[in-house]
């Protein structure tokens, strides 16, 4: 069942969007070569407490940190560790916070110090798709809009869209109805309506399309080892015209 928020409810997930948002910005200024996931980790942690919000993917199913950090062909869910990020690497920053109960959560990738224009042009993409899926989200429109403004916009620059993971609803649960998919034929599934929150977050492979799930049960990779990119931003769906970006300073 899709849950349509009220203004007092999304003022709550508009300030736990605006811990998240403050947080990855201050992370991606943090980012360079010669720093691990974990100190990108404890310095997530530390940012959120610190606004009196809590974490909202520790504990989560039982995940271990607060951040996901995914490296390179890591396309979501990285769990951060020891691994010291170097020059060139690509790195997805994806987090969310909770603040009287709600949920806000929003994703970011960004280049360890100096990047390939190749590798830039992937995250430009993603970004893109992303605004666009985020142009669809109207009243009166359908939920597939969304999707196939992504889709459209990441195979025309000759990326692949990932399909085992997809957006979603998102309020006193970090993950409600309805489901968000990056791919798909216009003007199908549900109608939108005001009050709906949503996560958009494409996530795309430079390489094919298909992801596998390591050992540790969370992280995400790609199966051909091509680089992959992620963005993400909740948002509400307004009475008339375009959404409100609640993860957006």
């Amino acid at each position: 069942m899709i849950i349509l928020k009220t203004p007092e409810e999304i003022a709550l997930i508009a300030q736990a969007s605006r811990v998240v948002a403050e947080t990855l910005k201050i992370l991606q200024k943090a980012v360079r070569p010669g720093m691990t996931t974990d100190e990108l980790d404890r310095l997530a942690e530390d940012e959120i407490v610190s606004r009196g919000a809590r974490p909202a993917f520790k504990g989560y199913r039982s995940y271990p940190k607060t951040l996901c950090a995914s490296v390179n062909d890591q396309v979501v869910h990285g769990i951060p560790s020891k691994r010291v990020l170097k020059e060139g690497d690509i790195i997805g920053l994806d987090l969310g916070a909770i603040v009287g109960g709600f949920y806000g959560d929003s994703a970011i990738s960004v280049s360890v110090g100096k990047t390939t224009e190749r590798n830039a042009r992937l995250m430009q993409v993603t970004e893109e798709a992303m605004y666009l899926g985020i142009g669809q989200a109207m009243v009166g429109h359908r939920l597939s809009d969304i999707s196939h403004a992504v889709q459209r916009h990441v195979e025309a620059a000759g990326y692949s869209v990932v399909t085992e993971f997809v957006g979603h609803g998102i309020g006193r649960q970090l993950h409600e109805e309805p489901q968000v998919p990056n791919y798909g034929k216009p003007g199908q599934g549900p109608r939108l309506q005001a009050g709906m929150v949503l996560a958009i977050e494409p996530m795309v492979n430079m390489g094919g399309a298909a992801v596998k799930i390591l050992e540790d049960r969370w992280t995400a990779v790609t199966v051909d080892g091509s680089l992959s990119a992620h963005f993400e931003h909740t948002i509400v769906i307004e009475p008339s015209g375009p959404p409100r970006i609640l993860t957006q300073l």
